[in-house]
C-alpha cells in the first residue's frame, strides 16, 4: 500500500509521515508541485534517515543523491516528452539498475500497456471519483479496461478516490495495490483510517495465499 503526500502544507505533516511509517507504509509518494527545491529539500530534511529509503520523489530528482534516496517518479508528461533517460536522473542514477527504482502514472489502459521503459509500477487512474481532486471522476471503467491488460512485466496499482469501503473490490477486480491519498489526509485521524485500509489490504493478501 502507497500514500502520496498532499500536494499542500497539512498540521503536523511530519509527525503524521512518521506515524505512517511506523504503522508499516511501505512507500511514501512526494509530490509537492509548487515546492521550489530548497522547500523540497528542508522538507526531506525533517523525515528521519531510518524512512529516507521508502521515499519517493516525483520532481526535483537530482536532490536525490543528497538525501539517500534512489526512488523516482514520473508525470505521464514527463514520460511522453522523453525526458526521463538521462538528463532527469543524477550521474550515478542514468540507467536502469538494480538500486533504482522507476515509477510513472497512467491514465488508460493502453497508456499502461504500452510503457516502454521498466517501470516498477504504474498508477492508473483515476478507479472512482477523487476525494482530493475535484470534479475529477473516472472516464472509462477501469476495472472492465483491467481485463484487457498486457503488461504484466509492470505493477498496476489503483489509485483515484480509494478509500476502505473500497479497496477489496478494487483488489478483487485486478489491481495490484492500490494508493491512498485523500482518504488519508482529508480524514480526521489519517493514522487511523490508514491501519483500517492496511487491516483490509492483509486480509485480502492472506486469502489469496
Amino acid at each position: 500500500m502507497i500514500v502520496i503526500s498532499n500536494p499542500f502544507a497539512v498540521v503536523n505533516e511530519i509527525k503524521t509521515i512518521h506515524s505512517l511509517f511506523e504503522e508499516g507504509l511501505s512507500l511514501l509518494h512526494i509530490r509537492k508541485p509548487d515546492f521550489s527545491e530548497l522547500e523540497m529539500a528542508q522538507f526531506i530534511h525533517q523525515i528521519k534517515l531510518e524512512f529516507r529509503e521508502q521515499l519517493v520523489l516525483h520532481n526535483h530528482h537530482k536532490l536525490a543523491e543528497d538525501f539517500g534516496i534512489n526512488r523516482f517518479h514520473f508525470s505521464e508528461k514527463e514520460r511522453k516528452n522523453n525526458s526521463i533517460f538521462p538528463a532527469r536522473f543524477p550521474k550515478p542514477c542514468r540507467y536502469k539498475c538494480e538500486s533504482i527504482s522507476i515509477s510513472t502514472s497512467t491514465h488508460s489502459i493502453e497508456d499502461f500497456n504500452s510503457l516502454e521503459y521498466d517501470f516498477d509500477y504504474a498508477f492508473l487512474s483515476p478507479v472512482f471519483q477523487s476525494i482530493s481532486k475535484e470534479n475529477y471522476l473516472p472516464k472509462t471503467d477501469l476495472f472492465e479496461a483491467l481485463k484487457s491488460r498486457t503488461n504484466y512485466k509492470t505493477k498496476v496499482i489503483a489509485l483515484g478516490g480509494i478509500t476502505s469501503e473500497n479497496i477489496q473490490k478494487t483488489l478483487e477486480n485486478g489491481f495490484d495495490d492500490v494508493v491512498l491519498l485523500g482518504t488519508i489526509w482529508n480524514n480526521e485521524n489519517p493514522i487511523k483510517q490508514f491501519k483500517l485500509c492496511q487491516k483490509i489490504v492483509h486480509s485480502y493478501l492472506q486469502s489469496q495465499v
